[in-house]
């Protein structure tokens, strides 16, 4: 939500949406249920195999509060397929402008939503494979990507067709087939909550790092909007990798659970509005080399303001609004860029050998993403409410069994 004075809430898209985190807060509130463990394979709760059903939530993408659950036969992965029991799956804010029938920006003229299983990212366990020639046995722990087909370098159109959650069905469901490409190990130090936050928030982020090569890291700054899962994960990526960190926040709670992450500077955009300046301010003037841009139209011309001469704005969001200002109003990119030689990149995800790559650095610093809350397979439509209010700090799961 777009304030008066320019700034923006917490809530963050990742849009197509991904460190030490120097300190784990965890402020899972999961109905006091115990976390799963890694490789835990204990039977579904909600879909089993003795069974044959798959439950799975389905949106028509026509609101929230009318997600339905339904039951269907379980799938039989074909040669090149693996079929995963789904333990957990974190949201994004993508997900609810799907529910909401807001996620339109791939959309030919004139197409009908089609009813279809939300949200993109989970942590599962392979329980059957279509072939002999798998690269995974049953048994491996493993994270999905956000767009199943893409592998490596420059996102293309063919790719966003292979998009989880939409356009093809997501993870909010017990068991699901995936292309034995479209997956990436978990890591085994994380739990599956934790591990289903990658794919997109880890992700993004890592890509809006360093999606334009691994930063030196030492003596660079990284300005961070907000707190939500992206922004706390490149506040944990940023860390590990020496970089001074400057986070953004309305709520000074928020703030203080920033601060404990390890973020060397904190500002509330509420009560200072005219943020740009502090950050030039705690720059010396230079500016920052790095900012994770969420906000959009109504913070760009901010962001330009406090870029680095040579600096890099990674554009992952929009939640200051979604429509771009008229007259006056409008931002003078041309000029702005020029005036400080800047780089403005659009960030979707990231490829799956990049995915791997973040994997790796996660576990050489033992990254460990910050879960907000856990709810309960039955709760998924509180879940994304509680998410489209934006009181959540770092990432929202749902544990599928």
């Amino acid at each position: 939500m777009m304030h008066g004075n320019g700034a923006w809430d917490d809530r963050e898209l990742h849009k197509p949406i991904v460190p030490p985190g120097l300190g784990f807060i965890t402020c899972i509130t999961s109905l006091h249920r115990d976390k799963k463990k890694p490789n835990d394979t204990t039977a579904a709760t909600y879909s089993t195999m003795a069974t044959n059903q798959v439950t799975r939530w389905v949106t028509n993408q026509d609101g929230i509060e009318n997600l339905t659950k339904e039951t269907i036969p379980m799938p039989t992965p074909a040669k090149g397929e693996v079929l995963v029991k789904i333990s957990a799956v974190s949201l994004n804010y993508r997900d609810t402008e799907v529910v909401n029938g807001l996620y339109n920006y791939y959309d030919k003229p004139g197409t009908p939503k089609k009813p279809l299983v939300p949200v993109s990212d989970m942590c599962g366990t392979v329980v059957s494979v279509g072939d002999d020639n798998s690269p995974w046995k049953v048994g491996d722990r493993v994270v999905s990507t956000f767009l199943q087909s893409h592998l490596t370098g420059q996102v293309y159109p063919d790719h966003l067709a292979t998009g989880l959650g939409k356009p093809l069905d997501g993870c909010l469901q017990g068991y699901r087939v995936f292309g034995s490409e479209g997956l990436v190990r978990a890591p085994g130090y994380l739990t599956d909550e934790e591990a289903s936050c990658l794919p997109i928030a880890g992700v993004t982020a890592w890509m809006a790092i360093h999606g334009m090569g691994v930063r030196k890291g030492e003596g660079e700054t990284v300005l961070l909007q907000g707190t939500g899962g992206v922004s706390v994960a490149g506040l944990q990526i940023a860390r590990a990798g020496g970089m001074k960190t400057i986070i953004t926040s309305s709520s000074d709670e928020k703030l203080e659970k920033a601060k404990a992450l390890g973020a060397d500077y904190v500002i509330n955009y509420r009560t200072s509005p005219d943020w740009e300046r502090e950050v030039m301010k705690i720059t010396g003037d230079k500016g920052v080399d790095v900012i994770l841009e969420t906000g959009g139209a109504g913070t760009l011309y901010k962001s330009l303001d406090c870029v680095a001469f040579g600096g890099l704005i990674s554009c992952i969001g929009y939640v200051s609004g979604r429509e771009d200002k008229a007259g006056e109003a409008r931002v003078n990119l041309n000029l702005l860029a020029l005036r400080r030689t800047v780089t403005l990149k659009g960030i979707i995800n990231g490829p799956r050998d990049r995915f791997e790559e973040m994997c790796r650095f996660y576990e050489k610093h033992q990254i460990r993403p910050v879960v907000d809350r856990v709810f309960g397979f039955e709760e998924a439509a509180e879940a994304m409410k509680y998410l489209a209010g934006g009181s959540h700090f770092g990432k929202v799961v749902v544990r599928v069994e």
